[in-house]
């Protein structure tokens, strides 16, 4: 492929995607982007605040926008929003890309969080719930998109890297 990403990231809030994909991009020698900083970037508000103020369906529209553009033009290691593959498009524009799914779980998903009020889709009266529903909801279309699934729970970023690598093709073992 010419042009896009050399790897694109998936997986639930707290995975990894934003520390695992900078070490993948030093890995690699190549560059780093997050769609959830392009989309902050294009709206000029957080994502909390676009949720809070426009809406999940403004949010999810400017997201798939993001992807679009990213998976276009960027020649690195690109991590999506958690929610990014809800999208159909998203999914049909991730085929014939490289992406790592980084599956982590129920309680090392909530532990990483934080239940950050950061993640409006994790607000609410019971969080570790709702991370369960999203973790459930989600798996299946994480899975339909990964060219490669990687666990991150118990496991430095660097480890990470290094099996998504592997699992890729793009280096050996060592």
């Amino acid at each position: 492929m010419a042009h896009g990403p050399v790897v694109v990231l998936v997986g639930p809030p707290g995975s990894g995607k934003t520390t695992v994909g900078r070490a993948l991009a030093d890995a690699l020698g190549v560059s780093f982007r997050d769609t959830d900083a392009d989309v902050e970037r294009r709206v000029g508000k957080t994502i909390s605040a676009i949720f809070t103020d426009d809406g999940e369906a403004v949010f999810r529209a400017e997201e798939e926008r993001a992807v679009r553009t990213a998976l276009g033009e960027h020649p690195g290691v690109l991590a999506l929003g958690g929610g990014a593959v809800l999208s159909p498009r998203t999914r049909e524009l991730l085929t014939g890309h490289s992406v790592v799914f980084l599956h982590v779980g129920l309680a090392e998903g909530v532990r990483r969080t934080g239940l950050s009020s950061a993640r409006p889709l994790l607000a609410g009266v019971n969080p570790r719930a709702r991370f369960r529903e999203l973790l459930e909801a989600r798996l299946p279309l994480y899975r339909a998109v990964a060219t490669v699934e990687v666990t991150t729970d118990g496991r430095s970023p660097k480890q990470i890297a290094k099996e998504a690598l592997a699992g890729l093709g793009l280096v050996g073992g060592a």
